[in-house]
């Protein structure tokens, strides 16, 4: 009787089968297409992602490389390529661009393109501080004191990886603009911290007792 019973259960247990696959049948054929050809088409574009990606660095590279035919040239030909590059690699084009203009002895022109890196919203964040701290660098000396404090001041958060570097531009702020006693704090403050590079640390101490002095 055991075997009746397994051979009734195997027969509706086949009929069950087929009448499923009779009723989803196509939408599974048509899913496990859809999973192979999404699997060969992720594949594919992974494949194409790395190619443009090798064709983009050493456009990138091709670009640096015209700097051997002068600065003027390097630059040129770092502004065509950031001209057509997704934003990343246009902002590493510029950053060497800049780079080139400061060997021309072009700190106004650096700082402008250093301008053009922060005011891209498609930049990461980072950068795009670095590139804020780098055209206040090339304009402590001539540019409005007040104007540039409150560029460099979101980038001296403890939060900010450029932290100690635009507090010192701070301070040298603070000195052009006559405020001596908030000049000496800033720098004795970067002098005490344990946490800024040594090279940070001993030009804030010369320069927090030179502020010092009456």
């Amino acid at each position: 009787m055991s075997d009746i019973f397994r051979e009734v259960d195997e027969d509706l247990r086949r009929d069950r089968a087929e009448h499923v696959f009779k009723t989803y049948g196509a939408y599974m054929i048509a899913a496990a297409v859809v999973l192979v050809a999404g699997t060969g088409g992720y594949t594919a574009w992974r494949s194409w992602q790395q190619s443009k990606q090798q064709q983009t660095t050493f456009a990138l590279v091709t670009a640096i490389a015209q700097t051997a035919q002068g600065p003027e040239k390097g630059v040129e030909a770092l502004a065509a390529y950031a001209g057509t590059a997704d934003a990343r690699m246009a902002a590493l084009a510029q950053f060497n661009a800049a780079a080139l203009l400061l060997r021309q002895n072009k700190p106004d022109e650096a700082a402008t393109v250093y301008d053009g890196i922060a005011g891209n919203g498609a930049v990461d964040p980072v950068y795009r501080d670095l590139a804020t701290l780098l055209g206040a660098m090339q304009r402590v000396e001539s540019g409005d004191p007040a104007q540039l404090t409150a560029k460099l001041q979101p980038l001296t958060a403890e939060t900010s990886p450029w932290r100690f570097t635009a507090r010192e531009l701070t301070a040298l702020l603070a000195a052009r603009a006559g405020d001596k006693d908030k000049a000496r704090g800033l720098f004795q403050q970067l002098a005490d911290d344990q946490q800024a590079p040594g090279g940070v640390r001993s030009r804030a101490a010369d320069l927090a007792s030179l502020y010092g002095k009456t």
